[in-house]
């Protein structure tokens, strides 16, 4: 059985006029944007997502995890 592989967006930042730079490190909440049946297949779904998507100054971006 293929293991599958969950691909998702999430922020790294949030805004906090507290901290330098108005940002604050947080996790934001994992948005599902699709499955990979490979390793390779999820690397290669997060590579075009950030390819082409500004991180913005949250810092959005493509990750991946098993299951």
């Amino acid at each position: 059985m293929k293991q599958k592989f969950k691909v998702f967006t999430r922020t790294w930042w949030k805004v906090n006029k507290e901290w330098p730079n108005g940002l604050e490190p947080h996790m934001g909440r994992k948005k599902v944007i699709g499955y990979a049946s490979s390793f390779e297949q999820a690397k290669q779904m997060c590579d075009e997502f950030n390819n082409n998507n500004n991180p913005g100054k949250l810092s959005r971006k493509a990750e991946f995890e098993a299951g």
